[in-house]
């Protein structure tokens, strides 16, 4: 356990000590005997970040409400912490004891995104745990890791064990519960890996071999012995009714990105946009009743004291029951000024009668994502949407009292032209000027108009996998045309950062030789990279060349259809010719019907049930 004395000394000299005191309202504190179970839950970013993220707050509750088992927290210590701890020797510690999480059953990172994964190396080594899997001793803590960027693990498998693949609330305490039959057993940690390695979306990379053929790509991918699984199935929860979902949240000392009751109403997505993985990855769609939702609310805004629900999902506005359950809460809690949030709207199914419900409360900026600036490449990628629907939605938001919305599109889709581009910006305008042709007594507070264009990363299981990303000398081109072109006081236009994006597509689509890189990356001092002030884009380019890997590889090389993809021993249930044909659909900007319409044939009936299918 670390010393209070030394625990003081380095809290005074950081920045944001509450980062690091733990001791929030709703904690679980728990006596540790020699039965428990103790697992690390390792959120590869701050603070704030990792407080906002659902996924840690359902896991650190369901696993804590086991009487053997002690799921605690830990965070990626920001430069000032971090440079303390090193140089007063201090391990990496879990919030609710302070224990050092060397000394912890199990380190579960969640891998929300690609560029956390210098952290992990980072927080594995500050923990004082091999970095190396081969290097690790009986000991020493498991490593393993799950979420959305777990549907390619490839580029992980020379720091992570073992790999959860879907959704994590039944098969965690699947593994939980052999690890105890193990300890008991006194065996070795291969045979612990090899009991959980039959376990339905378990990935243990270990167990597998990969063939090269001359030109780089995979010629072979194969278990090393027949009991091994050669596909991964993903897991799923199939009546979100019945799994877990926590009562009570921890509630932070500090600001975090999203203070608030998250509410998690739906998984999944029936829209069937090409460029989107979460769309794919969490198919079937499977929502919660209204009556849970509501019943949630109650115990949630009543353990945390929140002003605010949000209605968690990929799109809010699809769910079934909205306009209801909207209603419910805001009648509910109209006289305790509780607001509510709506993230991820459909712009058309974005009935003005939800906007007016929400306003009653508390009015916040509008959000909405076009994606593409021409209908031609909406069609592409099967936004569903068209101009008519932007622009009739945010008509009745400014008639209805709205006067900031932020815009989302994306540069580099498949096909794009520099007319696309600017159609951007064209569209942009035509959402300004729909405000100044409201009489002006209609008009509420001054107008706030916000384009954000992110970088187009091709990403696994996706119509648009097999896509060369654009460069970055093409991205900055597309940038600059938008920002010279973009001229008016009310409109702001804001991008990310083209390396970043290109880093990101490498690491989403890398394979197994890209972790060297990774860890040459770190060594020379790469970390929170998808922090602006703290990205080094030639230090990563150093890395790739010591290791003698191309990164062009990986981001802007066209692949076939026949090529050997890192991710394709998983099975998501969507299955490669279905992609293979929306891709086809893609080229010639043909549509498909959202599947809560009829069935696409995606293949996900075939192999999981529940949801919608």
């Amino acid at each position: 356990m670390l010393k209070k004395e030394q625990f003081e000394k380095i809290l005074n000299r950081v920045e944001k000590p509450a980062r690091y005191i733990g001791n929030e309202q709703n904690i679980a504190i728990k006596n540790v005997t020699e039965d428990t179970v103790r697992f690390a839950f390792a959120f590869p970013d701050v603070y704030e970040v990792g407080m906002s993220h659902m996924g840690m707050h359902i896991l650190y509750n369901l696993l804590n409400s086991k009487d053997d088992i002690y799921c605690e927290r830990v965070f990626a210590p920001w430069s000032d912490m971090e440079r303390e701890m090193r140089n007063n020797n201090v391990l990496l510690y879990a919030l609710e004891s302070k224990d050092l999480i060397k000394d912890f059953d199990f380190i579960g990172f969640t891998l929300q995104y690609e560029m956390s994964y210098t952290n992990i190396i980072n927080m594995i080594d500050l923990a004082g745990v091999p970095i190396m899997p081969k290097d690790r001793k009986k000991d020493e803590p498991f490593i393993m890791a799950g979420g959305p960027c777990a549907y390619n693990p490839e580029p992980l498998v020379g720091i992570v064990d073992f790999f959860v693949i879907g959704e994590g609330e039944e098969v965690t305490l699947e593994v939980i519960e052999l690890y105890k039959k193990w300890r008991k057993s006194g065996g070795e940690r291969k045979e612990y890996l090899e009991m959980i390695a039959s376990v339905e979306g378990i990935y243990v990379p270990e167990f597998y071999n990969v063939d090269y053929n001359e030109d780089g790509t995979i010629k072979a991918f194969s278990p090393i012995d027949a009991k091994y699984p050669a596909k991964i199935k993903k897991r799923i929860i199939k009546n979100l009714d019945e799994a877990f979902f926590p009562e009570k949240i921890v509630v932070p000392f500090i600001e975090t990105v999203h203070d608030r009751v998250m509410l998690e109403i739906f998984r999944g997505c029936t829209r069937g946009c090409r460029f989107c993985q979460a769309g794919v990855i969490y198919r079937p769609v499977r929502e919660r009743s209204t009556d849970t939702l509501i019943n949630y609310a109650r115990k949630l805004i009543e353990a945390t004291g929140h002003e605010e629900i949000s209605l968690s999902s990929l799109s809010t506005s699809d769910y079934s029951q909205i306009l209801e359950l909207v209603s419910t809460l805001m009648e509910e809690y109209k006289d305790k000024k509780v607001g509510l949030s709506l993230p991820s709207l459909r712009l058309d199914s974005f009935p003005l009668e939800v906007i007016e419900e929400i306003q009653k409360v508390r009015k916040t900026g509008l959000t909405f994502a076009p994606e593409a600036g021409t209908q031609r490449l909406r069609d592409v990628i099967n936004k569903g949407i068209t101009e008519e629907d932007l622009l009739k939605s945010t008509e009745e938001a400014f008639g209805s009292g709205w006067s900031t919305v932020k815009l989302y599109f994306m540069i580099g889709l498949p096909t794009e032209t520099f007319d696309d581009v600017m159609g951007i910006k064209d569209l942009t305008y035509k959402v300004k000027d729909l405000f100044f042709r409201l009489p002006r007594e209609q008009r509420k507070g001054n107008l706030k108009v916000t384009a954000s264009t992110s970088c187009f990363v091709p990403k696994p299981f996706t119509a648009f996998q097999w896509y060369p990303q654009d460069s970055i000398e093409t991205f900055n081109k597309k940038i600059g045309l938008l920002r010279s072109s973009i001229k008016d006081n009310k409109i702001t236009y804001n991008h990310h950062d083209s390396r970043l994006s290109y880093l990101e597509a490498v690491l989403a689509r890398g394979d197994r030789r890209v972790s060297e890189v990774l860890i040459k990356a770190w060594e020379k001092g790469c970390k929170f990279d998808g922090w602006a002030d703290k990205f080094n884009f030639e230090k990563w380019i150093e890395a790739f060349e010591e290791a003698g890997v191309d990164p062009d590889f990986y981001a802007t090389r066209e692949r076939s259809y026949e090529e050997v993809l890192p991710w394709d021993f998983i099975d998501v249930g969507v299955s490669k010719k279905y992609l293979i044909n929306e891709n086809e659909k893609a080229k010639k900007g043909e549509l498909t019907k959202d599947c809560r319409k009829g069935c696409t044939g995606c293949g996900i009936n075939n192999s999981f049930t529940g949801g919608v299918c």
